[in-house]
């Protein structure tokens, strides 16, 4: 139950803070990429506090055993980059560019009732549904 509230709050948390931060509104997102037409450069200071603040709370992470609700810490170790790796980050840009949404603020204007996050909800579990057929006959061979 305690995790359950403490991902609830976390998810209400950073969902209002796409809003505030304009990450949720695809125009938005879609002029601080257009950066050979009328750029948009306010989501480079809500990027750059995020990375501020995740440098911090990942410093803290690292020297820590339990998480502050006492379940393991399982922070990620690998610094290995492959093709799969590359390839993921390539189609991630691109459908960010294409649809102005990433996953968080996709499903926050879902939420918002935005019909133009359905389209990419849909098309995002699509793609992950295709990434785990690719995997299993990967994993067979």
């Amino acid at each position: 139950m305690k995790y359950t509230l403490a991902s609830l709050l976390a998810g209400l948390i950073f969902g209002f803070g796409l809003i505030i931060s304009g990450m949720a509104n695809p125009e938005k997102v879609l002029g601080f990429l257009d950066i050979t037409g009328l750029w948009d450069p306010s989501l480079a200071f809500v990027m750059a506090g995020a990375i501020i603040v995740g440098i911090g709370a990942f410093a803290i992470a690292r020297r820590r055993t339990l998480s502050f609700l006492g379940f393991s810490m399982k922070i990620p170790t690998s610094s290995h980059i492959d093709k799969r790796l590359i390839f993921g980050g390539l189609s991630f840009g691109v459908g960010w560019g294409i649809a102005g949404f990433c996953p968080g603020p996709g499903l926050v204007a879902l939420g918002a009732g935005e019909i133009k996050a359905a389209v990419f909800v849909v098309s995002m579990v699509a793609g992950m549904a295709v990434f785990e057929l690719i995997e299993r006959q990967r994993v067979k061979a």
